[in-house]
């Protein structure tokens, strides 16, 4: 093998990195990696170097030469200045027109950044939103690809085969200019944080209102996997709450510490629902829950001087099981509602021409929030490419409507037992705002008006008005 270019390189050999590089290998593409450990990359090399052709290096000039021209390179560090470093450290070796990819969990801003300093510079580089976890990055994740077009089709022949496949294809496909790749990651990260306080709320409810069993419960999400709620996260909870601890055959998700950890892309979210005005309610909570579930140490201190509701359900326990169901199934319409309407937005502010249909695709399979659902979201953004929101298409319209009275049912009875619903109710409250005509904003902007001059408009006339209410009151 003296001499062989390489058809690919990656850069970063963690968990991501070594199964992402494995699949290119297993896929029958000759692949260079490299570690600024050089341990870990022989390592590397020696225990998967049987699953295809792959090389190692010790340095980034030794890495670069081993690969074919222009070079398609990988990165998979951690995000922020990892990533500057590492472009750094290979640029003097690198030619024009070679391409650069960063295929971590990159801020979509910095990725904009990159993306425009070396285009300058006669490099092309791409931006790759990977979903899936370790598992998808061996056997096909999602990948979201943002860059310049050209540059992603000399790649596609590559991500198309590595990614998770579907039906409808593979879960793959160009998704913008410069940063929309890692955008759309972020927003399915967010909307992965709904995903999951959701189902937190599902479980929760019926462990402290019906008092059921872990095994009880897994039975419960098993069978909602079989209907409209089919997806990776409704799976994987039934599989957690089965588990018991080997030393007191607890279920091990009742001694796990309730703080979850949070990397960031749920914040970013969120600041960037700020950023644009657009209403993304359920992913803000979902991100203040897990704030909320940090503080462990008050909330101990709190549970003891602070008394909420208490009594006993007595109501039919599987009507109320029912009822979750439908509290869940609605609230993540709304919950994918508000991600798509942020993408939508941002594509708008940013000049990115995104196909939203192909987007739905790329979540089907493969990553986190992969479930059945997608499907009648890509058949909805087919039916109307220009869908403003997904509440207005016909086949979601039927789908609030049928479950509308349960999901009520449902959050009032959480109130009743004083159970934290945040993304419930969220969802709920944007579903009442965004179907109402009207909202109480008309009397907010009149006090804006009375305290800071900041003027109104009026419903029955054109033009913007202000008025003198101190003495307009006496």
């Amino acid at each position: 093998m003296e001499n062989k270019k390489f058809e690919f390189g990656l850069v970063g050999l963690a968990v991501m990195g070594q199964n992402l590089a494995r699949n290119v290998a297993r896929n029958g593409f000759s692949i260079a990696v490299y570690n600024r450990t050089p341990q870990k990359t022989d390592d590397f090399v020696k225990n998967y170097g049987h699953e295809g052709t792959i090389g190692g290096a010790h340095t980034p000039e030794e890495f670069v030469n081993m690969l074919e021209k222009p070079r398609k390179i990988m990165f998979l560090v951690k995000a922020g200045k990892p990533v500057d470093d590492m472009i750094e450290a290979f640029l003097p070796y690198l030619d024009k027109g070679d391409t650069l990819i960063d295929g971590g969990n990159s801020y979509f801003k910095d990725t904009i950044r990159r993306a425009k300093d070396l285009e300058a510079k006669g490099f092309r580089y791409l931006g790759v939103g990977v979903s899936g976890g370790e598992e998808g990055a061996l056997n096909g994740p999602s990948l979201m690809p943002g860059g310049t077009e050209a540059s992603y089709k000399e790649l596609a022949p590559i991500f198309t085969a590595i990614a998770a496949k579907v039906t409808d294809g593979p879960c793959c496909s160009y998704v913008g200019n410069d940063g929309a790749g890692h955008y759309v990651k972020m927003v399915h990260n967010g909307i992965e944080y709904g995903d999951m306080q959701l189902i937190s709320e599902a479980y929760f409810m019926m462990k402290e209102i019906l008092h059921m069993s872990d095994d009880e419960m897994a039975d419960v999400f098993a069978e909602w996997n079989k209907g409209l709620l089919d997806s990776y996260l409704i799976e994987i909870t039934s599989k957690i709450l089965k588990v018991k601890d080997k030393e007191t055959g607890t279920p091990l998700v009742e001694l796990i510490l309730d703080k979850a950890g949070q990397k960031g892309t749920g914040k970013w979210t969120s600041q960037e629902g700020l950023d644009l005005g657009v209403p993304i309610p359920t992913i803000a909570e979902a991100v203040f829950a897990r704030g909320m579930s940090a503080y462990k140490d008050e909330r101990v201190v709190a549970a003891d001087v602070l008394k909420g509701p208490e009594g006993t359900y007595e109501g039919d326990k599987k009507a109320f099981i029912d009822a979750i169901h439908s509290a869940l199934y609605a609230s993540k319409i709304c919950s994918y509602a508000q991600g798509f309407a942020l993408i939508k937005a941002a594509a708008k502010e940013y000049s990115w021409n995104i196909n939203f249909g192909d987007m739905a695709l790329l979540w089907r399979g493969g990553c986190i929030i992969r479930a059945v659902f997608l499907e009648d979201i890509k058949k909805a953004f087919d039916r109307n490419p220009e869908l403003s929101n997904l509440l207005l298409d016909p086949f979601f319209m039927e789908a609030i409507q049928a479950h509308q009275a349960k999901w009520r049912e449902a959050i009032i009875e959480a109130k009743r037992f004083g159970i934290p619903t945040p993304a419930f109710s969220a969802s709920l409250d944007y579903f009442d705002s965004y179907r109402r005509a009207s909202l109480s904003a008309n009397l907010i902007q009149a006090q804006r008006d009375f305290f800071g001059a900041h003027t109104y408009e009026r419903t029955d006339k054109d033009g913007v008005f202000h008025t003198e209410w101190e003495a307009e009151s006496k």
